[in-house]
Formats: structure tokens, sequence, C-alpha cells
């Protein structure tokens, strides 16, 4: 039903009601149908119930089937471990998860707990809960509006629809039936809407909605929806299924061979065992969450609060920064930008009459401390009456003219007149719309241009006010606005604008060598968005303006077809700006969605990261957030994006190098038995070089700098595997490399009859899994160019790990536990300098590629 577009009597007929507002007995009669008028929820799942899902994801069960192998080989102490990663990393996931229903408690609060109506002819206080539709409700500045309400009173009433519409000022409300049915949101100046804070004037109102019927309800209601997947959780899981098949079809396939050689059934079922072991990255989870909580705490000193821990890779995957505008890429705060000062001037006074009329029509308080309050609009004003006079002209100019009456704003007017003694005359300033100034001017006046100067500033997204004057020798009692407001004389125009943070161009022509395209979705005017947009580099000659009517009236068709090409939404409804982000993602971009009002909630959780504002942001966009920009500031955002590409390249440096690791053990067990080999190492082994070789190294990589060039590359496709750009075929190589050399340790060794072959083989593996940590820092810079303390925790997990690895081989209990025994000066020098071998292998790749890429960029030319 378009509320908006009926007439008063037609809403209260409607509605049941009458202008004395409902009977006790039919508002009794109507709560127990309608229900009462509060936000639900949908059955929320037990706390339990939350947490036992978290182990259905696949890359848990494939931890709890290495917990239940390792089990099966004989050691508690593995399958201990991994429990306790699949536990940590189940908490983690319950508490994303629980985030949903602390969003709609945070909605839930913004209702307005009182509520006055008209029951049986008499003005009564009741709980909001109660109010149903047909209510009539008074309404008065300072209150929350306790419903969807029709208005049938409006008297000076401003309400501050921000939270729900985006609109960045205060909207002039009228109980004037619309001409228009098809009008957004923003536009419907006739209805109030629940949750809104009325900010000045008074009126009464028809209740035509409540609970999960009103416009914040059904954003409620949009609330419930599943959070959108995390681009590491997408691949994580894709990675996690693959691996797993290829362990099984690995394991499979040695148990098959040594069957078919005539082995020991048992035995080689404890060797498949034991491969599986190597072959699953029990630290990978602990490592990837330590990393993001690591990356999250360099967020926060960057002013940004991660409230989900995956989004903070995510970040660096988006494609799309769809940003509001107020406060983020704006100041949030008016400021005058442009004047037109008239030629007119008041006798015995030298200043202009533009700036006369800023300095003295306004409500603006001056506060103990020197700060102004009231009206963002009229401060703006003020500020810059100060500016042009200073702060003691200002306050001379007040003491000069005092004023003895006004004439207040009313929306049916838009204009306000203050009256200021003027010796034994009174001088009159008028300020408002400059349709209505330029109607009572004197006709002496040019109107025409008057209008036409307007118009050119509100082309360019400004908010233009007129001003005028005159001087009366007496004022009539009662005050008679057809006779003060009329033959005015002109002062001038003020065009105001809440203008771009000056950091913003910058921070988006970053965006954009990033790959990154910035949208902005707003509630303000098209005009206003426009001009802000191309001010700021965000649309350009081939972007596209789209209006949430347009959009509205648009298949979804045509709206696909077009997404990538809108660079400004204005005046768009909370489920449009989710129609953007699904349109977005359906296109195959990850979307990063900013937000600080009610109406942004629902798109926030729907995008692949929200990002709510910290300063002016709602309490419900917050909870809907996986980050909270402590600065509000868009700038804030790509110094993010920066991080997570950093992140997410230690994050695949991660999955390489232990990979790799678990490559070699895989290959070392598996070609053993084929060469004629013994196994080579024990699942002690194989768990310490799971948990400490790979573990602590790996993770003081992500301790790692971005590379030079992270913001000039693309935003990684959505397809994209964790193990894309060659990390597959270094696993391979590498891993076979590494193989080679400790099994032709082992061969030669067992050759040479050394008893100690099995610790030598354990100890070359281990070793050069440091040595290749050391070279995957970087898959483009040498070592010698970064140097070795340029990660300087690396460096001492690196001498701590090789202690510890020195340990096991020389300490009596510890070759008792690790079945080690210790190695002579010769065996361990051996030891040594083949581990090194994997070091340079690797650099030298770094050196191919450069080799490779210097010459494609020759043929280019």
């Amino acid at each position: 039903m378009n509320w908006h577009y009926l007439s008063v009597e037609e809403s209260l007929e409607l509605t049941g009601s009458s202008p004395a507002g409902l009977t006790s007995a039919e508002a009794a009669a109507k709560l127990v149908e309608i229900g009462p008028n509060t936000l639900q929820e949908k059955k929320q799942k037990s706390a339990f119930l939350i947490f036992i899902n978290q182990f259905k994801e696949f890359m848990s069960l494939v931890l709890i089937a290495a917990a239940i192998i390792s089990g099966i080989v004989g050691d508690l102490t593995d399958s201990i471990i991994i429990v306790i990663i699949v536990i940590l990393n189940a908490v983690i996931g319950f508490a994303q998860e629980y985030r949903a229903e602390k969003a709609i408690q945070a909605l839930k609060q913004m209702a307005a707990l009182q509520a006055v109506a008209l029951r049986d002819g008499q003005t009564v206080k009741i709980p909001a809960a109660e109010l149903v539709p047909g209510d009539i409700v008074l309404l008065e500045a300072g209150n929350v509006v306790p419903a969807d309400m029709r208005l049938t009173e409006s008297h000076s009433l401003r309400i501050d629809e921000s939270a729900l519409t985006g609109e960045s000022v205060a909207v002039d409300k009228t109980s004037d039936q619309l001409a228009s049915e098809d009008i957004p949101m923003a536009d419907r100046l006739n209805l109030a809407y629940k949750g809104t804070l009325i900010t000045n004037g008074r009126g009464q109102a028809l209740v035509f909605a409540t609970g999960m019927k009103t416009e914040i309800g059904k954003i409620a209601g949009m609330l419930q929806e599943e959070d959108a997947l995390t681009p590491l959780q997408v691949r994580m899981a894709d990675y996690a299924r693959k691996l797993s098949f290829i362990v099984l079809g690995i394991c499979a396939v040695l148990f098959g061979m040594g069957l078919l050689r005539g082995e020991d059934p048992m035995n080689m079922l404890l060797v498949s065992i034991s491969l599986a072991v190597a072959a699953i990255p029990e630290a990978l989870p602990a490592l990837i969450t330590i990393a993001l909580a690591m990356g999250a705490r360099r967020l926060a000193r960057q002013n940004a609060l991660i409230r989900h821990l995956p989004a903070v890779e995510t970040l660096g995957s988006v494609s799309y920064i769809c940003s509001d505008k107020t406060g983020t890429l704006t100041l949030n705060k008016m400021q005058v930008v442009a004047v037109e000062e008239a030629a007119s001037s008041i006798p015995s006074f030298s200043d202009s009459t533009l700036s006369l009329g800023m300095a003295l029509n306004h409500d603006v308080r001056t506060t103990a401390e020197g700060t102004l309050e009231g009206d963002p609009t009229e401060i703006a004003l003020v500020e810059y009456a100060i500016e042009k006079s200073g702060r003691e002209g200002y306050e001379k100019i007040l003491t000069t003219f005092p004023r003895i009456a006004e004439i207040p704003f009313d929306s049916d007017r838009k204009c306000m007149t203050s009256i200021h003694a003027f010796g034994e005359k009174y001088l009159v300033f008028s300020k408002g719309a400059v349709e209505y100034i330029s109607a009572h001017l004197r006709p002496a006046e040019n109107t025409t241009e008057i209008l036409a100067k307007s118009e050119k500033y509100g082309a360019k997204g400004l908010r233009v006010l007129a001003y005028a004057w005159k001087i009366m020798d007496h004022i009539p009692e009662p005050l008679s606005v057809e006779i003060i407001e009329s033959e005015l004389v002109f002062s001038g125009l003020a065009g105001m604008i809440d203008p771009p943070r000056p950091e913003v161009k910058l921070a988006i022509e970053e965006c954009r060598t990033a790959g990154i395209k910035p949208v902005m979705i707003t509630g303000d005017h098209p005009a206003t968005a426009a001009a802000i947009a191309s001010d700021i580099g965000i649309l350009d000659e081939n972007g596209l303006v789209l209006t949430g009517l347009e959009l509205r009236n648009m298949s979804f068709e045509e709206f696909e077809e077009k997404v990538e090409r809108v660079c400004v939404y204005a005046r768009v409804s909370p489920e449009q700006k989710i129609n953007i982000v699904k349109a977005l993602q359906a296109k195959g971009h990850f979307v990063s969605m900013t937000g600080d009002g009610v109406n942004d909630a629902p798109s926030l959780r729907a995008a692949n990261i929200g990002v709510a504002m910290g300063i002016n942001g709602t309490d419900v966009s917050k909870e809907s957030a996986d980050m909270i920009l402590l600065d509000d500031n868009f700038a804030t955002i790509v110094k993010t994006v920066k991080e997570g590409r950093r992140i997410y390249d230690n994050i695949r440096k991660f999955v390489k190098y232990i990979m790799t690791c678990n490559s070699a053990e895989i290959w070392t067990i598996f070609l053993a038995p084929l060469l004629g080999l013994p196994i080579p190492l024990l699942p002690i082994h194989i768990l310490w070089i799971n948990l400490v070789t790979d573990g602590l190294p790996g993770l003081s990589l992500a301790n790692e700098g971005a590379e030079a060039d992270i913001m000039k590359q693309p935003p990684r496709k959505r397809s994209e595997s964790l193990l894309a750009g060659g990390i597959a075929l270094h696993i391979l190589w590498v891993g076979i490399l590494m193989a080679g050399v400790t099994l032709g340790v082992q061969a030669w060794a067992i050759e040479q009859q050394h008893v100690h072959w099995q610790t030598m083989v354990f100890t070359v593996l281990s070793l050069s899994q440091l040595g290749h940590v050391i070279a995957v820092r970087s898959e483009k810079i040498f070592l010698y160019k970064q140097g070795i303390f340029s990660n300087k925790p690396m460096l001492l997990t690196i001498v701590f790990t090789g202690i510890l690895q020195l340990g096991i081989i020389y300490l009596p209990a510890a070759n008792e536990i690790f079945k080690t025994q210790p190695l002579d000066l010769n065996e361990l020098l051996i030891c040594l300098g083949l581990s090194a071998v994997v070091f340079h292998a690797v650099e030298f790749e770094k050196w191919l590629k450069a080799r490779n890429y210097f010459f494609k960029a020759i043929q280019s030319k």
C-alpha cells in the first residue's frame, strides 16, 4: 500500500480509525489479531547445535580422520594435538555464526519504549509495543518514531532518517497528500518511520504498520539471511577436498602395489597410514588462524577493527568497494563552498548583506567551550559568517542587531525569518528555498537570473539557500507572514555541500591501480551524489548513475547487464542494496560494502565483507559488519586492502612451504619401498616435522612484508585456487628434490653401513625444510637483496628450531623418545651440506622466472 499517496481521510478509513483514534476495545482486539509492535526473530539454533555444526566443515573432517589415523598408528600425542586444533577452529567458527543474533538484538533496542497515543479520545502514554494500525500518535522533538505512520498534522516537523534512508540531512515533513505514487522512501515526506529521530517541531500521525511489517522490521527479516562465504573459506574448502582425494589415492596405490609385490598386508597398512599422516598438514588451520589474528592486530593500529577473523584475508580479494557517501567519502560536515552576493547594502553597515544574514538568521547556539550546536546546515552558514567577520566581529553583529522576534521555518513555506532591532526601526532577514524567496522579492529584482544561478549550483550537487532583507518601521501584531515576507531585497545565494575527504581522491586512484572498482551507494539526491563522485574520481564519462526508482523499474536481466558499468546509486532502498551486492557477486566479484545506518545492515551481511562506521555507525550496522572503521574513512579501507593482500600472500607462502615439506615426506615414504629401502621415517618423526620443523618457521612467514608491487596487481579471481601461480608445480618439483636428497642420504648411509642412517635421514629432511622456508619468503626477491634481518622473527625461529633439532639428536632423553642416535661430526657436516641443496635450488628458480619475464618483455617490444 502506498500510504503517502492517500489522503488523511482515506488512511483513516483503511485502518478503521478516526481523528479521535481507536477505542481501548478496538486496540485490544487488533493487538490480539496482529501481535505486538516488536521485532521478531526466526527460531534460533541452540548454542550447542551451532557449535556441533562447526565440525561438519570438510577440513575439520579431514583433521578428525588424521587424529583417528594417528591413534591407529599408536601415537596418542599426535591425536591429542590434532583434536585440540579441530576444537580451536570450531570455537572460532561458533563465535562468527553467533554474531547474527547480536545484530537483531541491537535492532530491537532502537524501538521506542513509550508512545503518546489517542485512546477513547484521550491522550494516554502506552508502551510502544502495544501500538496497532489505526492508533493516532502525538510526536515531538526528541522522540523516536514508534511505528510506521502517515502524518495527519505537521508543525515545523523535521525527522532525521539517515539511519534508515541514508539521507544526510534531516527531512522536513508535511501532512499533505503527495501527487506521485511511485517515489523512493527518502521522498515520502508525509510518512514517519519506526526507529527514526524527530529533531524539530511536533506533529500527529496515524499508525499504518507495526512490528515486522514496518520498514525497520523488513530489514530485521533480511538480517536473518546466511552470511556470504569469505574467499579463504571457499579456497580452503576446495583445497581440503582435493588434498583428501589425492592423499587417499596415493595411499590406495601404495597399499595395492605392496600387496602385488607380496608384502605383508598389515605392514603395508601401517606404511599407508604413515603416508596419510605425513600428507595431512595438521598445523595449517592453526597457522592460518594465527596469521589472521596477527593481521587483525596490525589493522587495529590502522583504525580498522576486525570482528570476523577471515575478513582480514577477504580484504585482499575484493574487486568492488561499494561505499556510502556521507562520512566515508565525505567529511560528514556541511560547508559553504559557493556564494553569490547581491550588490545591495544596508545603510550605515559596510559588510555584505549576505554574510550579515548568515550571522543573524539561524538557531545555532554557542556552548561554553565555544563550539557551535544546532542544525548542520545552519552551523555551516554561521561558520562562514565567522570566517568572513572573525569571532569578535560575529559577536559584535549579534549585540548590534539583537533578535526581537522570528517566524520559524516550516515545510510549507521552506523559509525562516528573523527580526532584529535596527535603531528605531526593524531589520528583517529571510532565509529559505530559492523558489520561495525569489517569489517574495521586490519587483526590481531579476528573479530569472537568480533562479538560473541557483540551478547552476544545484547541478553541481550543492544545496542552495537564498537570503533577502528589508527594513520596516514597525512590526505588525500578531506577526503576519504575508506582510513581513514581502517586498524583500535580495542578499545572495549560499551553496553548501558535504565536501570530500582530502585523502579520498588518492585512495580511489590507488583502488583503480589495484584493479578495484569503487562504487558510491547513497540515499542522497542523484545530482549531489554524481557531483561528489565526479570530483573524487569514482564517476567518469563511461560510468552510469542509477536511482532507486530506475532500478525498481528495471528487469533483473537489464540490471545484470549494466551492473558493472554503474558507478553511483542514489536513493536506493535496503532491498536494492542487497540486490546490487548479489548482482556483483553473480558476476564473479568479491564485494565490500560500507555503511553506517540501519538500512545498510542487510547489505553489510550479504557482502563478502561488510564494513561499518565506528564514529557515526549505528549499533545494528556494527553488529552486522565484519570490520569497523574507527575513523569512518574510505582511505583506511584501501590500507586494509593492502594488508589483506599481504596476509593472503603470506598464507600462500604457508601453503607453499608446508605442502612442499609434506610432499617431500610423501615422496620419501612412497618411493623408499619401491626402491627397496626400508621405511625411512617413524610416525614420531613425521609428527615432529609437521608441527615443529614445518609449524614454527611457517608461522614466522606471517611477518613477511608486502611485495613492492602488491597494489599494482589485479584482485584474485573468484575461481583461483590456493595453489595457483605456479605453487602446485613448486610443491611437486621441490618436494621430489627434497625427497631425492633425503633418499640419497638414506641409500648412501645404508651402503656405508652407518648405523645412524635414520637419524641422518630425519636431520636432512628437517634442515632442508629450514633452508626452504628462507627461500620462499619472496617469490621474486633473492635472499641477498632481502637480507636475513628483514624478518627477525623468522631468523630467531630458525635458530631456535635448529637448536631443538640438535637437541633431539644429542640429548639422551630425546634419543629415547624420538628413537634417534647422536651423529658424529662428519655425519652432521654431511647433513648440513646436503640440506643447503634445496635452498639454492629455490633461489635458482627465482632467477629462471626473472629471465623468463625478461625474455617475454623483449618479445613484446
